[in-house]
């Protein structure tokens, strides 16, 4: 059977920058906090994962304020009940991607357009990354088909390279033309979640994202030129990602310990 993710897997870097992160997720698990406290640290993980996919869509607000609940703007807002809807949704993310997405971009996109859920029909101008022009309608309802049989069939590739692709294609698209960003950084988030790598979601991967800065569109310009270079740098900057999203869930735990 062909698997194209497999192959993707065996580019140059990507086995071990996939190890590293798989490793650094391992050791998150032990950690003594969660033997008890492990909700607390999924909440405040998706909060902090919140407020850095907002941060990364031009809107960075305090996390206190966050947390008190004074934060009113759309963007801001939408990454959190995207962030909310991990635990509802996930059990359908491998049977029915199209149907989650809609749903997250419903609950990620109400206050920016007045057709939330529904894929554009038309070319879309929006570029927050600075990317270059979307690929047109016909295009994007390709390979979103294309990735939903990915998301629907088996392949032996580590969840890290699938949710990498998810991500990226996500972005790329703008399938939504509003609001991607959010969608795609929580159908990441999703699929680290779904297929097992980190199943309570603990792992702060927004924040790893934020904390790369300019890396991060750097990584995905890399990513759309379709080269195994392009692709291996894209899959490890997203471990990398990883690593320092294990980082600040880590620092959630010792804070907690104390």
């Amino acid at each position: 059977m062909n698997d194209p993710l497999a192959v993707i897997a065996e580019l140059p870097g990507v086995p071990e920058a996939v190890q590293e992160a798989r490793e650094a997720v391992d050791r998150l698990y032990r950690h003594p906090v969660l033997r008890r406290r492990s909700p607390e640290v999924s909440a405040e993980s998706a909060l902090r994962g919140a407020r850095a996919s907002a941060a990364i869509e031009g809107v960075d607000v305090p996390l206190e304020e966050l947390r008190r609940g004074e934060v009113t703007d759309p963007v801001v807002q939408g990454a959190l009940r995207a962030s909310t809807e991990i635990g509802r949704l996930t059990s359908l993310w491998r049977s029915a991607p199209p149907q989650v997405l809609a749903r997250l971009h419903a609950v990620a996109a109400v206050g920016l357009t007045d057709d939330p859920g529904r894929p554009r029909s038309t070319p879309t101008d929006a570029d927050p990354l600075g990317l270059g022009p979307a690929p047109g309608p016909e295009e994007t309802a390709a390979r979103l088909s294309m990735l939903t049989r990915l998301l629907t069939g088996d392949t032996k590739a580590p969840a890290l390279v699938l949710a990498a692709i998810v991500h990226a294609e996500l972005v790329t698209l703008r399938p939504f033309g509003v609001a991607d960003g959010l969608v795609a950084r929580a159908a990441a988030r999703f699929t680290l979640v779904e297929r097992g790598l980190d199943p309570k979601s603990l792992c702060a991967v927004e924040v790893g994202h934020a904390e790369l800065g300019d890396a991060y569109p750097e990584a995905l310009r890399s990513y759309q030129t379709g080269t195994p270079a392009g692709l291996a740098g894209w899959i490890r900057h997203c471990a990398d990602a990883v690593v320092l999203g294990v980082r600040e869930t880590t620092a959630i735990c010792e804070a907690l310990s104390r």
